[in-house]
């Protein structure tokens, strides 16, 4: 991995960002062709904007805009011929069916009182043969300095070996936690956790993540999702934790849970501890 510019610092009087991922599977819905939720999508909105908060760093997933076309057109896998039209044709179609997801989770957070700026990354990373190689953090750093939210998006990107690949805003997430220096990292689902093994019949909430968990998390069955799932998600929050930033995947369904781990206090939900350095 390759950071283009310089280390980062908000300064002494600034402090440090929190990061949130709204999961395409909250503010989606993941099995409807393109179609948000619209209440849940206002709540979270609201929730992230209200006032004497820490300074933000807005992420989505593409949920139902994205995936299902990214699973068409197999985006998340390596091509079946060099240079192939069909495959270019389908990554500028998701590219565009996620911008309009975009511009809703942009209006909405303007409507809620907040100061978004879109801040997209397919102009300035790249990934090979599908994981990410080079990431340019400066625009975030440069909008947060200036008092503004960045608001940025899981998107198709330039590959160096396949054309054009998938980078997940989960990968956007764990780059952002070190290059920001973020006081934590907030993923917002559509459910409450990670789920254990069914005890009785209900599978409990996992409240602290470890990698032998990790490893034994299966593949989530129905909706598409090319990003790895919750499997996806629990190693992203393990790799930011090890780098120093707690992290957390809370339910957004789940009124004031997202406000309330915004401003630090206990959340119900599963964690990564942060590693001493």
């Amino acid at each position: 991995m390759r950071l283009w510019g310089r280390a980062y610092g908000l300064g002494m009087a600034s402090p440090a960002p929190v990061i949130v991922k709204l999961g395409g599977s909250v503010i989606t819905r993941k099995r409807e062709a393109a179609r948000i939720r619209p209440k849940v999508l206002r709540r979270l909105a609201e929730e992230l904007c209200e006032p004497g908060g820490p300074p933000l760093v807005v992420l989505h997933g593409a949920g139902s805009f994205g995936h299902p076309g990214a699973v068409r057109w197999r985006l998340a896998s390596a091509p079946p011929s060099e240079g192939d039209p069909h495959r270019a044709r389908g990554a500028a179609i998701v590219s565009a069916e996620v911008r309009r997801l975009h511009v809703a989770v942009l209006r909405e957070l303007v409507d809620a009182g907040g100061r978004p700026v879109s801040v997209p990354v397919a102009g300035s990373a790249r990934n090979h043969e599908g994981r990410l190689s080079q990431f340019d953090p400066d625009p975030f750093r440069r909008w947060l300095s200036a008092g503004f939210t960045p608001v940025s998006f899981g998107d198709v990107v330039l590959d160096d070996r396949w054309g054009t690949s998938i980078l997940s805003a989960d990968s956007i997430a764990l780059e952002l936690a070190s290059a920001l220096r973020a006081e934590r990292v907030l993923f917002v689902s559509d459910v409450p956790g990670v789920l254990g093994p069914a005890i009785r019949g209900r599978r409990p909430v996992i409240p602290e993540l470890t990698s032998e968990l990790v490893r034994s998390l299966q593949p989530k069955v129905g909706a598409p999702d090319v990003t790895g799932g919750i499997r996806g998600k629990a190693e992203a929050m393990l790799a930011i934790a090890e780098k120093g930033t707690l992290a957390g995947l809370i339910s957004g369904l789940s009124d004031g849970a997202l406000s309330r781990a915004v401003r630090g206090e206990a959340v119900y939900g599963s964690w990564a501890k942060a590693a001493a350095h």
